[in-house]
Order: C-alpha cells, then sequence, then structure tokens
C-alpha cells in the first residue's frame, strides 16, 4: 500500500501562483511514476502533469504546458506542481496519484491522495 497526502491548495487571484505538494508513504518503492490530476465541479477527471520517478520523464496536458511545473524530491517522496499564471479555468480538486508506469489515464495509478482544492479567482 501506498498513502498519498497532498498540501498546498487555497484560493488565489487570477495570474497568481500556488504550489502543491504530495508526500508518500508507505511501499513507495513500487512508485514508477506520480501524476497531477484534477476535477472540477460537474466535469470528470482530467490528467495534468505527471513524472517518472527514476528518470525524471514528464508529461502535461496542453491545458498547463507552460504554466505548470511537475517536479519530485526522491529522498523525501515528494511530488510537488508549482503553478503559475493560474486562470478560473484551474479551479479543481487536484489529486496525486501512483502508478506503474507514466500515464495521462488514471485507470493506471493505483493509489490516490485525498485531494486538495484550488480555487482561482477572476
Amino acid at each position: 500500500q501506498v498513502q498519498l497526502e497532498e498540501s498546498g491548495g487555497g484560493l488565489v487571484q487570477a495570474g497568481g501562483s500556488l504550489r502543491l505538494s504530495c508526500t508518500a508513504s508507505g511501499r513507495t518503492f513500487s512508485n514508477n511514476a506520480m501524476g497531477w490530476f484534477r476535477q472540477a465541479p460537474g466535469k470528470q477527471r482530467e490528467f495534468v502533469a505527471a513524472v517518472s520517478w527514476s528518470r525524471g520523464n514528464t508529461d502535461y496536458a496542453n491545458s498547463v504546458k507552460g504554466r505548470f511545473t511537475i517536479s519530485r524530491y526522491n529522498a523525501k517522496n515528494t511530488l510537488y506542481l508549482q503553478m503559475n499564471s493560474l486562470k478560473p479555468e484551474d479551479t479543481a480538486v487536484y489529486s496525486c496519484a501512483s502508478g506503474s508506469e507514466l500515464s495521462r489515464s488514471p485507470l493506471d495509478y493505483a493509489y490516490w491522495g485525498q485531494g486538495t482544492q484550488v480555487t482561482v479567482s477572476s
């Protein structure tokens, strides 16, 4: 089992920045990739970004490319999402997930955090 806990969400004005963190514990050696997903009210969960744990390869949704940066600190089993130039449409619950491969599909991630709310006001 892998336990994931997010932090860093909050309320920010459009154009502002936030950094989300996700700390993993438990059987973390099974992590090959970690990702961030988000879900806005009334919408499906969508992929935001992912990183391979060993090589650091990254992938981003087109909607956040150039504004968000995913990174990891292996020694602390911590995943980050730096979000800049935030827009009201970025408002959602952001969840981190742990999986076996770098993927945009939530089906490839076995473990999930509870999520943290990000609200961007216009």
